[in-house]
């Protein structure tokens, strides 16, 4: 009998060890968030600690509100390659954090100059990553190899190759990613999912054609080499791209952090507003059209580019490209900031009216925004969607919806291969316009058909140690 019982006992010690050693591997490589049905909502596993990459005007006036408005996320660390933004950005999120908990268990938060520290961080569940363009996809690479759930400022990548990149490293880490393509959440603007309902059921018969509004940049900016200030890691803030002297207009403000970056203007960093704006709009397009996970097979385009000053992307441009069934889509700033989609039967328009993210939301400032949400008859946009009709995923608020899926394990509404066609349709409109004539795109292989000078473009070299193909991992 004591045989048999030291046997029995030994089986379940065994048992018991090995469902232990289970959960210490699954704690150690997977996130460690523990959904509410589990432990119950106040249990301290069901928090969400989130670490800020980045902490200029995106992250400070919509990013972080967003988030913080959920009591169960505590915003633990912050990264940034000014110090004064970084010693800004802890004073504000420890204030906010007070004030949201009336002052009890206060926030101390963590600041980390290498954001590569903070993804390292153990009490970091999932990151925001708010930072300027060319800083997006190595950060969401080296997140999601570390098990961190991202958040990703649009657009997804400064090149197509590097976001083909980043999409496939996410993709294999099942990390939960969401890209700050915020216009398809109902919150604030109903109206896109709306408006993409109505297409993709009919409403307006068979598209023919999608137009969007997108205005250009200026040109200007000091040329003017300046001293690098004291408080700014200068050749990690340029990361990839090349050497280039330090001057104000080229990076942000140093007094005011809700003021229009620089580097928005600068080519080395972003390709301006096709990739600033255009992610907004021609992802709608392409959720309106049911193209999310293809893109453009062909692109043609013309644009004027600055030939003095520092800022040198696209000013005045015009760009057409053919999508599936003979789609032309017409992205121009000779249009009304917004997205019309032109069927057989009638148009819809849909923008965001007067509610913008930012005070420079060009939708507040080019003075040729007509009504969010109209259309060829006012009938269409009454129209009810049946029951056994296209009903598109919902989506409270972006930041919301990716904290949801955190908790429940499911994929966002703007997962990170919607995110990088979207980026690349961007990035193809762009090429045809550098270039000046018609291209054709592979949306399988995602090259340009037969030309050498045209996939030039899907790649920048870059300046190691930084760049996505340096990542390790």
């Amino acid at each position: 009998m004591d045989k048999q019982r030291k046997q029995t006992n030994r089986r379940t010690f065994i048992k018991q060890t090995a469902g232990g050693s289970a959960l210490l591997l699954a704690a150690s490589v997977f996130p460690t968030i523990v959904p509410a049905s589990v432990l119950g909502k106040n249990a301290p596993s069901n928090r969400i600690n989130i670490g800020q990459i980045g902490f200029g005007r995106i992250a400070k006036s919509h990013d972080l509100p967003e988030v913080l408005k959920h009591q169960y996320v505590h915003v633990v660390a912050v990264s940034d390659v000014d110090r004064h933004r970084m010693a800004a950005g802890k004073e504000w999120l420890e204030q906010q954090q007070a004030e949201k908990n009336g002052g009890k268990s206060p926030v101390e938060v963590k600041t980390y100059g290498d954001y590569r520290n903070l993804i390292a961080d153990q009490n970091v569940d999932a990151v925001i990553i708010s930072t300027p363009d060319h800083w997006h996809a190595q950060p969401a690479m080296e997140a999601a190899i570390a098990g961190k759930h991202i958040y990703l400022q649009k657009p997804t990548s400064l090149t197509i190759r590097e976001g083909r990149m980043m999409a496939d490293v996410v993709s294999r880490t099942g990390v939960v990613f969401q890209l700050g393509s915020q216009q398809r959440s109902v919150h604030p603007w109903p109206q896109f999912k709306r408006a993409c309902e109505l297409v993709r059921n009919g409403r307006i018969g068979t598209i023919k054609r999608v137009i969007i509004g997108l205005p250009g940049d200026p040109a200007g900016g000091n040329l003017a080499e300046m001293p690098v200030p004291d408080n700014l890691d200068y050749d990690r803030w340029l990361g990839s791209t090349p050497l280039m002297p330090y001057t104000l207009d080229r990076v942000h403000s140093q007094t005011n952090i809700y003021d229009r970056p620089g580097w928005l203007r600068c080519e080395q960093f972003g390709a301006g507003m096709i990739t600033g704006w255009g992610s907004h709009h021609i992802d709608i397009a392409h959720w309106g059209l049911g193209t999310e996970l293809s893109g453009p097979s062909e692109a043609e385009g013309e644009a004027t580019f600055p030939t003095s000053g520092l800022w040198d992307v696209h000013g005045d441009f015009e760009v057409e490209m053919l999508y599936p069934d003979n789609v032309v889509m017409q992205i121009s700033g000779a249009h009304p900031n917004g997205v019309r989609f032109e069927g057989t039967e009638g148009w819809i328009f849909v923008s965001r009216g007067d509610v913008g993210v930012t005070a420079t939301d060009p939708a507040a400032a080019n003075g040729k925004e007509n009504e969010a949400f109209k259309a060829s008859n006012s009938k269409i946009l009454q129209s009810v969607i049946g029951a056994n009709e296209i009903k598109l995923y919902e989506s409270p608020e972006q930041h919301t919806n990716w904290l949801d899926c955190i908790r429940n394990g499911k994929q966002t509404i703007s997962h990170v291969e919607v995110a990088h066609r979207s980026g690349t349709a961007c990035l193809v409109a762009h090429a045809a316009m550098k270039l000046g004539r018609r291209l054709r795109w592979d949306v399988t292989t995602e090259q340009f058909m037969n030309d050498d000078e045209a996939n030039a473009l899907l790649s920048r070299p870059q300046r190691f140690p930084y760049g996505t193909q340096y990542v390790k991992g």
